[in-house]
């Protein structure tokens, strides 16, 4: 049988149909200093046989199946891994062009998804890293976890067992894929024969001694699941609407412990003062074009990874709400946003995120983007790396995620590293065209949440 994407993943794949919901990741990582080539090199190629998806291609099933992702043929480390020299005048401003281009080109869909490129020569001595990969590869958490693989805790590159034998690719016969599809579609049927068989004897008890109760329980599903893939049929932001291809990346620090400490004081957690000072600077941006605001549409990741889970794909669920960015108190917006976000993680849907990434998959592509191309912002949370880490001997100063808009007018990607919260900025510059303008706003944002701590 060939490994079949799961739902989620397929659904970030399916969704490309609109390139303005391509889901292209971006990550840029700065070192102290260029690092020993062959080393990192040697560390992708451990990636690549301990991830069989990092050698693998993805092609189309026959539907109802979902597209499956099979060995590449002819796969070289070297086409994923390149060299190159930091633009002049060497800063981070450059890498972040270089980081621009990378998020709004399509992937060669004949090999794998992902490439990485070492930045030399910037003009502080050091070197940057821009690794680029296809969402439907892993989520954040699982991109970090990947990480830890890659980096040495000390300058000094740790001893690693030898390297696994890759993976051998033997020629498809022309009926193989038939052949696995017609299995996915009989094991699908029995999975469900073998549910509904073991369901509905306990369903059946529970609907005499508890009717009402077994009634509600089912309406109070059916309704969250509708509030999963409910259309948005218009952005709450009357200035934010326009959407196009064209993208612009910044950075922005945040001290970990200050953003943490702001949010315990007003009952909330690091996630709620990072959507608060998010929507803070959402707010004075509309103030500065003077257009009022109130609510925002937001998609936020939820992450369902579980222990044990293996490395790589997608354990999230994304899920829209609306935040209250007109609200002037930062603390204020804290504390609301930490209701809804509890709110939406004891979604009643949760549970059958795979099942409805299922049905999604099957809708037409116009659905899916009704569904998401409304939504006004999207935010992200991702726990990095607590710990300094090395890569190929060089330190690495910080670590930056851009994740892809997919629909929305601005994605902000907040990923920890030591004592930091570093936030990547990927912004459609056709509903947001002054950039500049936006990233003052957002770092005032910021500063209304930092002060509830000081």
């Amino acid at each position: 049988m060939a490994e079949f994407m799961r739902n989620s993943d397929a659904f970030t794949w399916a969704m490309e149909s609109d390139p303005r919901l391509r889901s292209t990741v971006v990550t840029v990582l700065t070192l102290d200093k260029t690092p020993d080539w062959d080393d990192v090199c040697e560390r992708f190629d451990r990636i690549t046989r301990k991830l069989p998806m990092f050698r693998q291609r993805v092609v189309e099933s026959l539907a109802p199946a979902p597209p499956r992702w099979e060995n590449a043929p002819d796969f070289d480390l070297r086409f994923h891994i390149r060299r190159a020299s930091a633009p002049s005048p060497g800063d981070l401003d450059g890498v972040l062009e270089m980081a621009r281009l990378a998020a709004m080109e399509d992937f060669d869909r004949a090999r794998p998804l992902w490439s990485v490129t070492l930045i030399d020569g910037l003009d502080d001595g050091g070197a940057a890293m821009l690794c680029k990969f296809h969402h439907s590869l892993t989520d954040g958490v699982g991109g970090v976890q990947i990480a830890m693989t890659l980096f040495d805790l000390s300058e000094l590159p740790e001893q690693r067992d030898r390297l696994l034998a890759p993976p051998a690719v033997a020629p498809q016969p022309w009926l193989r894929g038939y052949r696995d599809v017609l299995g996915y579609d009989a094991g699908l049927v029995a999975t469900a024969l073998s549910r509904t068989i073991t369901s509905a004897p306990k369903l059946f008890v529970n609907s005499i001694r508890q009717p009402l109760g077994t009634i509600e329980s089912i309406t109070a599903t059916t309704a969250s699941i509708y509030r999963t893939v409910r259309p948005v049929n218009r952005t709450g932001s009357p200035l934010m609407k326009n959407r196009t291809l064209a993208r612009r990346l910044g950075v922005y620090d945040v001290p970990k412990t200050r953003l943490r400490r702001a949010a315990h004081r007003c009952g909330g957690a690091l996630n709620d003062a990072f959507v608060a000072g998010l929507a803070g600077g959402l707010r004075l941006y509309h103030e500065r074009h003077g257009v009022v605001v109130g609510d925002l549409h937001l998609t936020m990741p939820i992450n369902l990874r579980a222990e044990g889970d293996e490395m790589g794909g997608n354990r999230i669920t994304l899920m829209r709400f609306d935040v209250p960015v007109g609200t002037v108190d930062p603390a204020e917006r804290i504390s609301a946003i930490k209701e809804q976000t509890a709110r939406i993680r004891g979604e009643r849907s949760l549970p059958y995120t795979e099942w409805i990434a299922g049905v999604l998959n099957l809708m037409p592509r116009w659905y899916i983007g009704s569904i998401l191309r409304h939504v006004d912002f999207l935010a992200s949370d991702v726990p990095g790396i607590p710990v300094p880490v090395f890569l190929g001997g060089a330190s690495v100063l910080r670590q930056y995620a851009f994740g892809p808009t997919i629909g929305s007018a601005v994605n902000v990607t907040l990923l920890t590293y030591v004592d930091t919260c570093a936030l990547g900025i990927d912004v459609d510059t056709g509903a947001i065209p002054d950039f500049d303008v936006f990233h003052e706003c957002l770092v005032q944002g910021f500063d209304e949440v930092l002060a509830c701590g000081d």
